[in-house]
């Protein structure tokens, strides 16, 4: 149904849209000698600039002069009246509505078949502050908020060409969520592009509330605990992707922003290795492959030596352990268990609680309990110690958190069964997994997302910029190798 011509008839129908909403504000307004009657403006409170509510659209209405004779009246409110420095004319109730719940204010008029949309969002948002999960030591100290437009104007600060390129969408059957397809034209891979819009096109839902609604029905290998689409709430990190080709997706009312394709090198590499030396990034970046690893790797080989393969430890070492374990009634794979439980719940605890008292929680629960363990023989201190290392390495690589704990318990389970030959049938099985999965077209083992595995100059390690101009951070400038 059109925008009547009648403004009693709009507002009546505005009413009933809007029925038992106080936020809903109707402001009548009666230029001096206009002949079309009044005027009748909608605004959500709440949602506008009051200053530019008042100032821009009812202050000009109230003085302006009657329009030419044969002018057409809502052009001339458009272009001579009204300061807003966004309006449109629109005919369509769904957009109308959208538009005033999103924090424009629509305007009728008497003897109009449609009504102005004009531009007075002023709802409160969030601060640019550092994201909590990213802080860096050296860097930028500003991250992602809710509002999308602010977002996009800090990469196009950080990006100021032209080829940078927003694709609007709006995703969700009722929440209407706007969404962003951020690219740099001629730069992204055109089959990735493609098909990151085809998968998006086929997203059927009433609401999206946050990137990972879209991050979860769009992805490959849904069942893999190895994320096949990165995340990142910094700007910078965004930024950074588009310019080795990748796509980006940003949500409105979400700081998250998701890039496309993603590969597994990603989840060992930090935004601080691009802001110190290459030779500390390195070891860094090494580091933390070393510590996914151990994460996985520690407590199920501990368990194949103590249950099959005793014979290979050094004989004082199998007798202190042995030692420490009299008394323990449980096998180790069971202690093994309770013990990597109990870690995961005082770090899921403390990760809940107010920050105050949230890392306080995790250091002394993990105290107590391992220490009242030991004591009460429920657990041998070998083996808290070997829980205590896995888990400390396993939070060196936050973005593999489900990983790790998946990979860790399987390998525990096949070691536990059949030793040290289960343990590496079990690692086989995890490398034939990664080495089978794909990102939008591109493997998960590619040491780059668009360059495959013949170019590492931004893998393992990080070569000195001078050395990267055929992939990493420079692919734009380089070419594809």
């Amino acid at each position: 149904m059109p925008v009547s011509v009648n403004l009693k008839e709009n507002m009546e129908k505005m009413q009933k849209l809007f029925e038992r909403d106080k936020t809903m504000i109707t402001r009548k307004v009666t230029p001096p000698g206009w002949p079309q009657g009044e005027i009748c403006l909608f605004f959500c409170d709440g949602m506008v600039n009051s200053t530019s509510v008042n100032d821009s659209i009812i202050r000009p209405l109230t003085y302006m002069a009657p329009p030419p004779e044969g002018a057409d009246v809502l052009q001339y409110l458009e272009r001579s009246v009204v300061q807003s420095n966004e309006a449109r004319q629109s005919s369509d109730w769904d957009d109308l509505v959208y538009s005033m719940v999103y924090g424009d204010t629509i305007l009728f008029c008497e003897g109009c078949g449609a009504a102005l949309v004009l531009n007075t969002k002023g709802f409160a948002m969030r601060g640019i502050a550092e994201p909590d999960g990213e802080t860096v030591l050296k860097g930028p100290r500003e991250g992602f908020t809710e509002g999308i437009l602010r977002n996009l104007s800090m990469l196009r600060r950080k990006i100021r060409v032209s080829e940078l390129k927003f694709e609007y969408m709006t995703l969700g059957s009722v929440s209407k969520t706007v969404c962003a397809l951020c690219y740099i034209d001629g730069v992204a891979d055109k089959d990735v592009l493609c098909e990151v819009r085809r998968r998006i096109s086929q997203v059927s839902i009433d609401g999206i509330l946050d990137s990972n609604y879209i991050a979860e029905m769009i992805r490959d290998h849904k069942k893999s605990p190895f994320k096949t689409i990165g995340t990142t709430e910094r700007p910078d990190v965004v930024a950074a992707r588009l310019l080795e080709g990748r796509v980006a997706l940003i949500v409105d009312g979400t700081p998250v922003a998701i890039t496309m394709p993603c590969v597994l090198i990603e989840s060992f590499q930090s935004s601080e290795d691009y802001y110190v030396g290459f030779q500390f990034a390195a070891i860094s970046r090494i580091l933390r492959m070393a510590g996914f690893f151990l994460a996985v790797s520690v407590a199920p080989v501990y368990i194949s030596l103590m249950t099959f393969h005793a014979e290979m430890l050094p004989t004082s070492l199998l007798l202190s352990i042995a030692a420490a374990r009299q008394g323990v009634p449980f096998p180790s794979v069971l202690e093994a268990l309770l013990l990597l439980t109990a870690f995961d719940l005082l770090r899921e605890a403390g990760t809940r609680t107010p920050s105050a008292i949230g890392q306080t929680l995790s250091i002394v629960g993990g105290l107590v309990v391992g220490s009242a363990a030991v004591e009460a023989r429920f657990a041998s201190a070998p083996m808290v110690i070997i829980v205590a290392f896995s888990g400390i390495t396993g939070l060196m690589i936050p973005k593999l958190k489900a990983a790790v704990i998946f990979v860790r318990l399987g390998l525990l389970a096949l070691s536990a069964a059949a030793g040290l030959y289960g343990y590496m049938a079990g690692m086989a099985v995890l490398v034939m997994h990664l080495a089978s999965m794909e990102s939008f077209g591109v493997g998960m083992l590619s040491s780059s997302p668009l360059s495959g595995m013949g170019s590492c100059e931004d893998s393992t390690i990080r070569m000195p910029f001078s050395r990267m101009r055929k992939s990493g951070r420079f692919l734009s400038g380089g070419g594809r190798s």
